[in-house]
């Protein structure tokens, strides 16, 4: 039976993970305990830990060499901890071979399962070796240096899946989903801050065909029971003998397709994207043209400007890159009107640093113009039909439109703050300071307690209740519903009929 090595400076962490291996009868043979580097040093060199779970926060600056050079050689399968979400702590268990990287506090279902998962592989890699008449165990699973650093692992033909939410904090929900996906070549799964990598078995069978109707399934699949919209990258490199270092560069680059595509998406490619290279500034000629639209407050025409400037619908796309200079090219014609008109005051001005944070940051294209356009309404308002908006409780309205149309699925942040001109982060904005809630609360709020409604008044199923109360479908209803009421529709249902 494998052994495991659980070093960190905190006793209790150290007693903590003891216990969930004894009491969950993880078939480790033994475990180790060490609350210093110089304990670890003794103890790998003294018992060769099949398993390392370590504190990279104990490591001290002259310790990680000699650190290294035991993982070299004795091999353990390592499991790093820290309480630092940085790139640098990323790094250093990437330098170890980590398998995985736990982020301080960490659920006692979670650790379980992945020291269950390293133990298991420790010993299915032992039974094949053994198979194949051999002790050794050279043979590594792919890890994050394979991913990173060139050359690491021979030339291969690998697909990979990338998946990104557009919530990088729900990436953890979506681990747990792939974890327990019935994949037909199960892949091996790598966390990264904006993304979930897998690597398929090099030997599996994947056509760009399998790959395509594998994705559309996977969003399907995920779709059914969760609400965070999701962006994938099915990437096939069977026709390419090259590092996963090389599969992983190409690949990465096809997940800023998702910037003129959007979530919900399946993108399916099998080589490098091609951006098309633009001039990412305005010329003198389009300058004089966007300060006489501006100065005509011509509406119409700068939208349409935008629009045939900014949508594409085919391949090649523009580097994403040169389209955000361009934007902001823009948006400094936007900020000489500003001071032209005397416009550069609070609240337009904090209005102008968040389009700018939006140009920079959002990943989507779409939202980036509709936002920008906005914010040039708002300037023509303010410029040619001065107003005093403290008459007017935009948040009401907003209130009232929400209220009219919460049963519409598609309803948006976008629409609403479209409705009561305003742009969505500025919208945001009122709705936390003068409701302390955000949109997706009042709107999660009023279907609720319109659900909640219906299953007590009348006989609609729970199907019916979902569809009438705006919600996508049944499963993700009722999961909303729980969290919100503490029970499900049907035992609400069930306690009417008492």
């Amino acid at each position: 039976m494998p052994s495991i090595l659980i070093a960190d400076r905190d006793q209790n962490e150290r007693i903590g993970i003891g216990w969930l291996v004894s009491s969950y009868a993880i078939p480790y043979d033994k475990v180790h305990s060490a609350g210093t580097m110089e304990d670890v040093f003794e103890m790998m060199e003294a018992h060769s830990p099949e398993v390392l779970c370590i504190e990279l926060d104990m490591i001290g600056r002259g310790q990680w060499d000699r650190l290294k050079l035991l993982v070299d050689q004795y091999r353990p399968t390592v499991v790093v901890t820290t309480s630092e979400a940085t790139f640098e702590r990323a790094m250093q268990g990437i330098g170890l071979f980590a398998r995985d990287l736990w982020l301080k506090p960490q659920t006692p279902e979670y650790i379980r399962r992945i020291l269950t998962r390293c133990c298991q592989e420790r010993l299915d890699r032992k039974r094949m070796n053994e198979e194949k008449g051999t002790g050794s165990d050279n043979d590594r699973d792919v890890s994050y240096l394979d991913l990173f650093f060139p050359g690491h692992v021979q030339a291969k033909s690998y697909s990979l899946m990338l998946a990104q939410l557009e919530d990088p904090k729900r990436h953890p929900e979506l681990l747990r989903f792939f974890e327990e996906y019935p994949f037909r070549d199960k892949p091996d799964l790598l966390p990264l801050g904006d993304a979930i990598v897998g690597v398929f078995p090099a030997d599996a069978a994947v056509s760009p065909s399998t790959f395509n109707q594998m994705g559309k399934r996977l969003l399907m699949d995920w779709e059914a029971s969760n609400d965070a919209p999701l962006f994938l990258v099915m990437y096939d490199a069977s026709n390419h003998e090259q590092s996963l270092n090389e599969t992983y560069a190409e690949a990465s680059q096809a997940l800023q397709v998702r910037f003129f595509k959007g979530y919900r998406q399946v993108t399916v490619m099998d080589n490098r994207v091609n951006w098309t290279m633009i001039d990412p500034f305005l010329t003198p000629a389009e300058q004089r043209t966007w300060v006489e639209m501006l100065d005509e407050g011509n509406r119409e025409e700068l939208k349409k400007w935008l629009y045939t400037h900014f949508f594409f619908k085919e391949e090649p796309y523009p580097e994403p890159g040169l389209l955000r200079i361009r934007l902001t090219s823009i948006l400094a014609q936007v900020r000489r009107y500003m001071i032209s008109r005397g416009l550069d005051a609070l609240p337009l001005e904090e209005e102008y640093h968040r389009v700018f944070e939006t140009i920079l940051y959002s990943p989507i294209l779409y939202r980036i113009v509709v936002e920008l356009l906005l914010f040039i309404n708002q300037l023509l308002d303010a410029a040619h039909h001065p107003i005093d908006e403290s008459r007017v409780d935009v948040v009401e309205q907003a209130i009232r439109y929400i209220e009219g149309r919460y049963t519409d699925p598609a309803l948006r942040l976008e629409e609403v703050a479209r409705y009561i001109d305003r742009s969505p982060s500025y919208f945001s904005t009122l709705l936390a300071q003068k409701q302390g809630s955000s949109f997706r609360q009042i709107l999660t709020s009023l279907r609720v307690k319109e659900a909640r409604r219906l299953l007590l008044e009348t006989s609609l199923s729970v199907q019916e209740v979902a569809e009438r109360c705006g919600f996508i479908n049944a499963n993700y209803f009722s999961k909303i519903f729980k969290e919100k009421t503490g029970t499900t529709p049907r035992l609400l249902r069930n306690q009417k009929k008492r």
